[in-house]
């Protein structure tokens, strides 16, 4: 009979242990001024005000510039490093975004040049036209960023 409470009481003690550790990761990231911020269900969010009437949608802000058009040379390309976006002009006129981050092993790429964009840590290469494995040891392309032009800057979509 001891024993069958000991196994309880070191099973209860884990569990809870498991507990507290789930719960702590599942607010992880998430800061108690968001918490509070954040509205209970079928509540408005603080400040606003409620006239009854449906919600508008609220206009979206225009995305932040990346580069103007000048920027990005025919038949190459730019890194921009703190966004982890390469933009390329494979054409005069027609321009590309990829993910930055080489897919062989997490690199950030590091230059546009001889119509490939190049990660320094394994010699990988990328295809300016579609982000393409030029060169491995890389297996998989890169992922196609959504950008647009408007006049002569370039934005993330």
């Amino acid at each position: 009979m001891t024993e069958k409470t000991r196994r309880a009481v070191v099973l209860g003690a884990g569990g809870a242990g498991l507990a507290a550790v789930l719960t702590a990761c599942a607010s992880y990231g998430t800061t108690a001024t968001q918490a509070e911020q954040a509205p209970a269900q079928g509540q408005e969010p603080a400040g606003e005000q409620t006239s009854g009437a449906p919600h508008k949608k609220k206009q979206q802000k225009k995305a932040r510039a990346l580069a103007d058009v000048n920027e990005i040379p025919t038949g190459g390309g730019k890194v921009f490093e703190r966004e982890k976006i390469v933009v390329t002009q494979p054409v005069e006129g027609e321009f590309k975004a990829f993910t930055a981050v080489c897919t062989h092993a997490g690199c950030t790429v590091a230059s546009v040049s001889n119509g490939t964009i190049n990660c320094p840590c394994h010699g990988s290469k990328f295809k300016i036209e579609d982000g393409s494995v030029a060169r491995g040891p890389a297996g998989a392309p890169l992922e196609e960023k959504k950008i647009s032009v408007d006049g002569d800057t370039i934005r993330l979509a």
